[in-house]
């Protein structure tokens, strides 16, 4: 989130693997603190607050369109002090990952978010290449796995309404039974 404006608003378009390997870890450039809960989960629409590093966000995301993996994104900063007063309010778990940020060098510079969750989600590990179109062409190294974006069971909404047990990059038998348990999009 570094570099960002104090409001964004645009358009997110983004895709979503397992991975397949650790080989990731040598190109890691970065690493962030991550914190975040739901203020509101309705119809796939989210309001999200969200704990980067030193900074907080407001976020709110629309569900996207059918056949589409574009959808609308707004984000605001707001104070560590806005953030601790409103997390009491959510009304999902919070999530607490590790995001790694591995470069991918294409035709134009990309980068993966590499995140490894925690806490009862500990050993879930997803990556995640934000786009600058939906037919953008990639290739992806060979730690990239299977492609998980219009799977509702891992979106991070989704997670914060289960708990999970994952072992390495692979989600666990115990994991996929909570996955379908709750199978509402979201």
């Amino acid at each position: 989130m570094q570099n960002r404006s104090k409001v964004m608003n645009n358009t997110e378009i983004e895709r979503k693997y397992l991975l397949s390997n650790n080989l990731w870890r040598d190109y890691i450039i970065e690493s962030h603190a991550i914190s975040q809960a739901y203020l509101s989960l309705s119809g796939g629409n989210t309001i999200r607050i969200r704990r980067y590093d030193n900074q907080a966000f407001i976020t709110i995301k629309s569900h996207p369109e059918k056949g589409s993996i574009a959808r609308f994104e707004w984000e605001k900063e707001i104070s560590l002090d806005d953030y601790k007063s409103l997390l009491p309010h959510a009304v999902s778990n919070v999530i607490e990952k590790t995001r790694h940020i591995v470069p991918l060098q294409m035709s134009i510079p990309l980068k993966i978010e590499i995140d490894e969750f925690h806490g009862v989600h500990e050993g879930l590990v997803l990556a995640e290449i934000e786009l600058p179109s939906e037919d953008f062409p990639l290739t992806l190294p060979a730690f990239i796995g299977e492609e998980v974006t219009g799977d509702p069971r891992y979106h991070n909404s989704h997670l914060s309404r289960i708990n999970g047990q994952y072992t390495a990059a692979v989600p666990s038998e115990n994991f996929q039974n909570n996955l379908t348990s709750n199978n509402e999009a979201v």
